[in-house]
């Protein structure tokens, strides 16, 4: 349309890591301000599976603007030098006010469909609007890996990422065994729920043992780790995911089972806090929500909580593997908040934490 070309309902583009060309569908699209600006509007399609994108409005904004660069130089310029990704509202940033959170795929995508497109002294502005989008980064665990106000802008290869997937189950398996066969392999492996949970382990320096990323897939892997010959396991991750084995509840995507809010009351039940405490941590809107009102309510409390939950996480993960076989791997947990802050820990985490080098006063 910024183009002057008819418009067509069904775009047709090529991935940077597939052969076959994508199609997207495009529901509307319309000039604005003269003719320097259009907008587009589409909806999200993320393939098989639930998915809360699913149906997403999406609008996405681009306008001219001059590029500083000459003819040539364009010709073998960086993506920032003729495209400008701009945030709207409902796309998450890279903390407050930063940066679009954008896939490497997503770039890549952009980048080999809109270069072509782009003339010489010109640069291109995307901005893309997710009307939806802050509202429903709030049923995720977003801010807990530094992406606020939205969702992340991931493209199509989402479809084929899904942390769900058998293929993923497969390839952590893979993974695991691949490292628990290395001659210097010591018998000591950290556990890490998610690409975020993994970046904050490298940050914390917890990598003095060997990271495997786990997805949800966390009863197989507790079982194969067994087998495979760890003697001390680490389980890291966020609070929201962690707190289901608490439960009982070994494969952790939300689909499936989703149960936070009443392992937490249970655990309440147990370390005898009050009923008006238990009805307080019950009717909040999620397991952020019922730690911020606890701790404001009771700080120390809080804490017991918490760290009664890590212990919880613990014992069942190793009542877990113990259904199947008898194994003397010893099982450590440890959670972080959704401001990535490494909070709390079992009495084993805290064990394994120390060999580390992290100092167990150091959780706050």
């Amino acid at each position: 349309m910024l183009l002057g070309r008819p418009f067509v309902n069904e775009q047709q583009l090529r991935s940077p890591d597939c052969v076959e060309l994508l199609s997207v569908h495009v529901s509307s699209a319309a000039l604005l301000a003269g003719g320097q600006r259009a907008l587009a509007i589409s909806f999200c399609d993320p393939g098989q599976g639930l998915d809360l994108t699913r149906g997403l409005e999406i609008w996405v904004f681009v306008e001219w603007q001059q590029s500083r660069l000459s003819t040539d130089d364009q010709s073998n310029s960086a993506a920032g030098d003729w495209l400008k990704i701009v945030p709207g509202f409902g796309v998450g940033t890279l903390g407050s006010g930063g940066e679009a959170c954008l896939s490497g795929f997503a770039c890549e995508l952009l980048q080999q469909t809109l270069r072509p497109l782009v003339p010489a002294q010109r640069c291109l502005q995307v901005e893309v609007v997710l009307p939806r989008g802050k509202d429903l980064a709030l049923r995720t665990s977003n801010a807990a890996f530094g992406v606020v106000d939205g969702l992340a802008l991931i493209g199509t290869q989402a479809e084929v990422q899904t942390s769900a997937s058998p293929d993923q189950l497969q390839q952590a398996l893979e993974q695991l065994r691949q490292q628990c066969a290395e001659p210097g392999f010591s018998g000591a492996l950290t556990l890490v729920i998610g690409e975020n949970g993994l970046d904050l382990a490298h940050q914390l320096g917890l990598t003095s043992q060997p990271l495997l990323k786990a997805g949800n897939w966390m009863g197989p892997l507790l079982l194969a780790a067994a087998e495979a010959g760890v003697e001390q396991l680490l389980l890291f991750g966020y609070h929201g995911k962690l707190v289901k084995l608490a439960g009982g509840i070994f494969h952790t995507h939300h689909h499936l089972a989703d149960a936070r809010l009443e392992v937490l009351t249970a655990m309440a039940v147990r370390e005898g806090l009050s009923l008006d405490t238990i009805r307080l941590l019950a009717q909040s809107e999620s397991m952020e929500a019922a730690l911020n009102r606890l701790e404001a309510q009771d700080s120390q409390l809080a804490k017991q909580l918490w760290d009664r939950l890590a212990a919880v996480v613990e014992q069942r993960s190793a009542d877990y593997i113990s259904r199947y076989g008898s194994w003397s791997m010893t099982i450590g947990s440890a959670l972080f908040d959704r401001q990535r802050r490494l909070r709390w820990a079992g009495p084993l985490g805290v064990q394994q934490l120390t060999v580390l080098g992290v100092i167990p006063e150091a959780l706050h």
